[in-house]
Parts: structure tokens; C-alpha cells; sequence
């Protein structure tokens, strides 16, 4: 094939465009829920004996390696040591646990990945951060990346290489 007929990316080659996915920090592990609703006595009261059983019944491995969020989806009053039991039952096997629920939990994870990245590889670059996403992402994660990038990028833009939006230039 001739050179003149070469098909060519030329955004792509013409660029000093850096693509950031976001969605690529946020770790990879299952996900998983404890409802407290399950521990309480006749859906509403949580008795100490009770519940201390039931935290002496789950098995641990269950959830090795797995982030875990608490909480109870019933309108009760639920004591804060209660958190305390199950988070001391689980902390040994679990990457994570957490009060609150899934949507906690991904703003947490995505809090740790954010502030512990390595971003030297973006100094003084032109950053397009990616805007699709097969990921759902906290939209507090693209705020929390705004105030890491912004002092170190030349300039940084969201969405696609095609139809970006310009968020700031240095």
C-alpha cells in the first residue's frame, strides 16, 4: 500500500494529548452488603445477646478479599458498637468495611485511590479525562481529580478526543 493511501490517526499522532480513564483506579474486588436488618430481633430491636451470636455465626471467609459496606435498611436505631462487632469480626479477611451503603463505599474507595495515585507521568501535560465509562463513578471522584491535577497539568480537558470540554488551562 502507498504511503498516500495509508490510513492515518493523526489526532492521535499529532497530540500531546495524555488520555486519564478515572475508572481504571478503582480497585477491583467484589462488593459486598450486610444488612443489619438480618440481626435484629423480630425486624426491630437489636438485643446484645442476640446479635453478638449471630456476629459469632458468620464465617469470615466469606468475605476474604472483599470490600464490604454495613447497613440497615430498616428505620431503627442501631448502637454504635454494634458497627464496632461486625467490623471486628470481618477486618481480618475483608480489603475494606465500611458504614454506609454501595454508593459509600465507591466514593470511599475511589477517596483512597485518588489521593494515593502517581500522577508525575501527567506533569505538564494536556490531560483529556475520559468521560464514557463502563464504570459508574461517584461524581465526587472527577472533583477530587480536579484538585490533584489542576497545580501539575498544562491543561486539562473531559470527555473524547473528538468533542472534548476545556475545564482549565495553566
Amino acid at each position: 500500500m502507498s504511503e498516500e493511501f495509508e490510513i492515518r490517526n493523526k489526532v492521535a499522532e499529532n497530540t500531546s494529548l495524555v488520555n486519564f480513564d478515572l475508572s481504571s483506579l478503582m480497585p477491583k474486588g467484589k462488593k459486598i452488603g450486610i444488612d443489619l436488618k438480618n440481626f435484629l430481633y423480630e425486624g426491630l430491636i437489636l438485643r446484645e445477646k442476640d446479635y453478638r451470636e449471630k456476629i459469632e455465626n458468620i464465617n469470615p471467609e466469606d468475605y476474604r478479599d472483599a470490600y464490604v459496606y454495613i447497613y440497615c435498611s430498616e428505620d431503627v436505631i442501631i448502637p454504635l458498637w454494634a458497627y464496632f462487632l461486625i467490623a471486628a469480626k470481618l477486618t481480618d479477611t475483608t480489603k475494606k468495611v465500611v458504614f454506609g451503603n454501595l454508593e459509600d463505599l465507591n466514593v470511599l474507595l475511589m477517596h483512597n485511590a485518588i489521593k494515593t495515585y502517581d500522577y508525575s507521568e501527567l506533569k505538564d501535560k494536556r490531560v483529556l479525562v475520559k468521560g464514557c465509562s463502563d464504570v459508574d463513578m461517584p461524581n465526587n471522584a472527577y472533583i477530587e481529580l480536579v484538585e490533584q491535577l489542576k497545580p501539575m497539568v498544562k491543561s486539562l480537558m473531559f470527555g473524547e478526543a473528538c468533542s472534548n470540554v476545556p475545564i482549565f488551562k495553566n
